[in-house]
């Protein structure tokens, strides 16, 4: 080849166009296919999760919401706008906001819940014989259906049953557990209490297992002992698990539903908000003002676990 030809293609060279399907920074081909592909690709993994949550979530959601402004029934195929009218009626009825007094029991219930919880994850943690054993007895209830915990313990607290006997033999006689208006929000509560706190304890081990043995061995050396080992070390590690119990408890608290409807139908004065709400819908066919109430209800729960995390805001436990 001559001179000439040599140095043309070297300017040809120089001036060409850089290929755009190199990458300079890897200093390797990839196509800029490759490069969209790894961008799209984790949003393809996401769009199924996100059309189910859209389709069974937000737009049921969005549904009760347009609803809670109309009259409709439930049945008839046309509904009317009433605007706020739902909203007005369920503020000026004291009635139908009373049943949040029974709220009270079970967030009561859910504060013992959660400190048998942490009594029975900080004594399993240490080197307690059988303690697999005794997870898995206090766990199992909330393994078991909800309609089937109804039913047992509705012959648990029958007049003469399982209960009555027990305490007859320590001279206690029998009492309406469940038709009594003084004990059966008591007695509801308890098997929430029951059901829920082998849930919690399982959170609660969890967090503990996961500080340090070191601190433990340098709490030991100091002289501590467990009570000072669980309040300066366990309580503020386990902190932002303790903090997420506690929204768990009172917005459960405030939507309680299936132990009361299954046990008693809301009777005797135990009924929920919940079971209110279901009433108004399939009992008395006023599906517009029931959604009405469960726009509240919902708006309740968001608030208070807004204030929640705003008094008790989440902080960084660094375990060193």
């Amino acid at each position: 080849m001559s001179a000439p030809q040599t140095a043309g293609l070297e300017v040809a060279a120089r001036t060409a166009p850089p290929d755009e399907t190199r990458d300079p920074g890897r200093g390797g081909a990839t196509p800029r296919r490759t490069r969209r592909a790894r961008w799209f690709t984790p949003w393809l993994y996401l769009l199924a999760p996100l059309a189910l949550l859209a389709v069974f979530t937000y737009l049921p959601v969005a549904e009760m919401l347009s609803y809670s402004f109309t009259d409709w029934d439930g049945l008839s195929p046309t509904r009317d706008f009433v605007g706020l009218d739902n909203y007005v009626d369920l503020f000026t009825r004291p009635q139908l906001f009373q049943v949040f007094w029974v709220s009270l029991f079970y967030l009561v219930g859910s504060v013992v819940q959660i400190c048998a919880a942490l009594y029975f994850a900080t004594v399993l943690s240490s080197g307690t014989r059988l303690r697999n054993l005794f997870k898995g007895i206090l766990f199992f209830p909330y393994l078991i259906n909800g309609v089937a915990i109804g039913f047992v313990f509705l012959y648990f607290f029958q007049s003469g049953g399982t209960l009555d006997t027990v305490l007859h033999w320590f001279g206690v006689g029998p009492h309406l557990w469940l038709g009594n208006p003084h004990l059966v929000n008591v007695s509801l509560a308890g098997v929430s209490v029951w059901r829920f706190m082998g849930l919690n304890m399982v959170l609660f081990l969890g967090a503990i297992q996961s500080i340090p043995p070191q601190l433990y061995e340098a709490a030991a050396i100091d002289g501590a002992n467990r009570w000072q080992q669980f309040r300066y070390i366990i309580a503020p590690s386990i902190k932002p698990i303790i903090s997420l119990s506690a929204i768990l408890a009172v917005s459960g608290s405030l939507s309680v539903f299936e132990i009361p409807y299954i046990m008693t139908g809301g009777s005797n004065n135990s009924e929920t908000f919940v079971i209110q709400t279901i009433k108004l819908a399939f009992e008395f066919d006023k599906l517009g003002l029931a959604s009405a109430a469960a726009v509240v209800l919902l708006v309740i729960v968001l608030l208070v676990t807004w204030l929640q995390r705003l008094l008790l805001p989440e902080e960084r436990v660094e375990q060193s």
